[in-house]
């Protein structure tokens, strides 16, 4: 590695914009298909890399889908999980914010409590023994009615104290935020913090929509806010986080390379912008490498890291004491790098 590869694995960071469903790797999905008597149509792990290789995110979907549908247990609940906060532990990030997809899972008739028992289990122990905190987020399928996302809605009541926030998340084709408004006019009776997908193959109207709309306080990609100058005075004005996600723009063909990608262009506009690795196990990395790829291809400087990792805590839902706990380990942190 080189020193800023070096600077970049070592600040502490937190992760805004991470599916615990995307981080089951090949290994662990081979494990779970045996463990559970799935039938898998991936012989090992590295054909099953070799296959993701997507052309969209729907290509994405489609393989994300059928590899969840081997989580059956709480028990492969906590493995995906504290597998997850493991490496996340290894990446120096301090703080992250997870979702879950529980209607991919009830769907297949996989008990709410089974997978919220089994990721609350793995967040005590890293909590415990790695140092994270955590924060679950619930998303809802917006490829699916609204009627169905309060059907889940319901069933995640009585585990309100392990939900933080609520989220939406899939195919954004033909599924805008206003299909969802009465949810989340329901999340925000409930006080929930309020995050949704918006701007990544949708527009910028995607995004004003989800702000408009649905009132939340975060939007999850988000990169093509740049189409519209109006909405970006307004993300720099109020100061509205991105959680954008490097390589799986890449990945998923938003951006053709890592060089054409915009996330630099946001930052010195003064966007509120953040680096997350979203679906990792998929997409080619985690968040340190999301940084070094990014860092590499746009020609990021230290000032540049440092600014996105205090984004990163300043995004989150933490409360403000906590977010200058975390603002002040990056401080020390770069202190020391200049000593």
């Amino acid at each position: 590695m080189n020193s800023l590869d070096d600077f970049i694995a070592g600040i502490p960071k937190a992760e805004l914009h991470i599916h615990i469903e995307g981080t089951l790797e090949p290994e662990l999905m081979i494990a779970l298909g045996i463990r559970n008597g799935v039938s898998l149509s991936f012989p090992d792990a590295e054909a099953a890399r070799k296959a993701y290789n997507f052309s969209d995110l729907q290509s994405f979907l489609d393989i994300y889908y059928r590899a969840t549908a081997l989580l059956l247990t709480e028990e492969d609940f906590y493995d995906l999980t504290i597998a997850y906060l493991k490496k996340a532990a290894s990446q120096n990030i301090r703080h992250a914010e997870i979702f879950f997809d529980p209607q991919s899972h009830t769907s297949r008739g996989i008990g709410f409590e089974t997978v919220i028992r089994g990721i609350e289990r793995a967040f005590v122990e890293a909590n415990s023994s790695l140092g994270i905190s955590t924060k679950l987020i619930m998303c809802i399928l917006r490829h699916l009615s609204e009627q169905e996302g309060m059907e889940i809605f319901d069933k995640a009541l009585p585990w309100k104290q392990w939900i933080s926030g609520i989220g939406l998340d899939s195919s954004e084709r033909g599924n805008p935020p206003e299909k969802f408004r009465k949810l989340f006019e329901r999340a925000h009776r409930e006080g929930f913090f309020t995050v949704a997908h918006a701007g990544e193959e949708g527009s910028a109207t995607s995004v004003r929509e989800a702000l408009d709309t649905l009132h939340v306080s975060r939007i999850d990609h988000g990169v093509h806010c740049m189409e519209d100058e109006r909405l970006v005075e307004e993300l720099v004005e109020k100061q509205i986080p991105l959680t954008v996600c490097p390589l799986s723009n890449v990945k998923l063909r938003v951006f053709k390379s890592m060089k054409e990608h915009n996330l630099k262009t946001m930052l010195h506009r003064g966007v509120a912008v953040t680096i997350n690795s979203d679906d990792p196990a998929y997409f080619g990395g985690y968040i340190n490498e999301n940084y070094i790829e990014a860092a590499k291809a746009l020609q990021l400087d230290r000032s540049d890291i440092i600014k996105l990792a205090q984004n990163s805590f300043i995004a989150s839902s933490l409360s403000t004491v906590h977010k200058q706990l975390y603002l002040n380990e990056i401080e020390r942190y770069t202190s020391q790098q200049i000593t």
